[in-house]
């Protein structure tokens, strides 16, 4: 009789200790082309489930982190996936690329999961009615009508030629950007996909050097930007690129070179700036961590799961969800966060920035917005 009351007390309290984590996954692009990004998001969203956990935890649970490894490829995401939801996850932060985010929410939304980007900007991902999928960063109709707006504004009467990677994110960016081009008067000569992963662009810099091009849209992400760029200027073509928040990360400009300055990119206000970002950024810098691009939106995204969990006293997929689509706002590192129905951040913005030389001889757009 004493043995099996030992072993109910034990029971229960293995239980209670249970039930004291609620596990978080935490996924992108660790390994890959898309490395600097992945690191970003686990940065962020690590560091968050840090100061929580320090904090107290929420309603006496620990959040403890799982991380995932989807290199930026849409069957390994979805593998990722499956582990999660099988390992008992019960919120995501991630994934980094829009078409690793599709696909991997479909397998989330049957697990009951909830899943929050810091990335994912394709409009697809939110407009398929899902309850579960949400995002703290904007939405590629709205970057594409900032960019397409000042391309319109800046480049009147320049040859402008679109290339894309063929992504969803990529290919996505450079459609809106161009519906947004054409609904101010302008128009491109040219539309042209690349494959990503490729080396050599040659042959594309001596088409658009034969067209006379004089300004790049880029629908794509740092590492094929930066090679573009190079080979650009390589061949003596000096137009400008412009391209969105997929080359924003200082690898960027290692891999062009100094033909770097002067790109154009579209980019949310920069969070690090941000006054309620104060004292997470001076925790990433105690580390040697540069808090840039993503990082603190993905901080963020651990921020909005942990306020819905406090506020419904449950870790249950659905009820967060339900708790973050009535549009209550949560303050958060990048500033105040409030959902709309689809799971978009109804306060969306985005600037123009330009890649600029320093005194010191750096590349880097910190500090360089540009007005419209």
């Amino acid at each position: 009789m004493r043995a099996s009351i030992l072993a109910g007390i034990l029971g229960l309290l293995m239980a209670g200790s249970a039930q004291a984590q609620v596990k978080i996954g935490i996924v992108g692009a660790i390994t890959g082309p898309n490395a600097a990004f992945g690191a970003q998001i686990k940065n962020g969203a690590s560091q968050a489930v840090d100061d929580i956990n320090k904090a107290g935890g929420i309603n006496g649970q620990k959040l403890v982190a799982v991380i995932g490894d989807d290199a930026g490829d849409p069957k390994q995401g979805v593998s990722v996936a499956n582990k999660f939801a099988s390992d008992g996850v019960k919120m995501v932060v991630g994934h980094f690329n829009s078409g690793v985010s599709i696909p991997a929410s479909d397998v989330y939304l049957d697990a009951g999961i909830i899943q929050v980007t810091p990335a994912s900007t394709n409009v697809k991902f939110t407009e398929r009615g899902l309850w579960n999928t949400f995002r703290t960063c904007g939405r590629d109709d709205q970057q594409g009508a900032v960019a397409g707006t000042y391309l319109a504004d800046h480049f009147k009467g320049k040859k402008i030629a679109f290339v894309h990677d063929k992504t969803p994110y990529g290919k996505g960016l450079a459609d809106e950007t161009l519906k947004a081009l054409k609904a101010k008067g302008g128009k491109d000569v040219m539309f042209e996909g690349i494959n990503a992963g490729e080396k050599d662009y040659s042959a594309l810099v001596s088409k658009l050097k034969s067209a006379d091009i004089g300004a790049v849209y880029f629908g794509g992400l740092h590492t094929e930007a930066g090679l573009i760029i190079r080979q650009m200027r390589d061949q003596g073509l000096t137009a400008p690129m412009m391209s969105g928040d997929g080359i924003t990360d200082k690898e960027f400009v290692q891999i062009a070179g100094p033909g770097a300055a002067g790109t154009l990119m579209t980019f949310s206000p920069d969070a690090r700036k941000n006054p309620n970002a104060k004292a997470a950024v001076a925790a990433f810098k105690a580390k040697g961590i540069d808090p840039e691009a993503y990082t603190l939106y993905s901080y963020a995204a651990v921020q909005v799961l942990a306020k819905a969990m406090a506020e419904t006293g449950s870790s249950d997929g659905k009820k967060l969800a339900d708790w973050l689509h009535q549009g209550k706002p949560t303050q958060t590192v990048i500033g105040e966060i409030a959902y709309d129905k689809k799971g978009d951040i109804t306060r969306p913005d985005y600037v123009m920035y330009a890649w600029t030389k320093g005194t010191d001889g750096r590349i880097d757009y910190t500090g360089h917005e540009l007005t419209q």
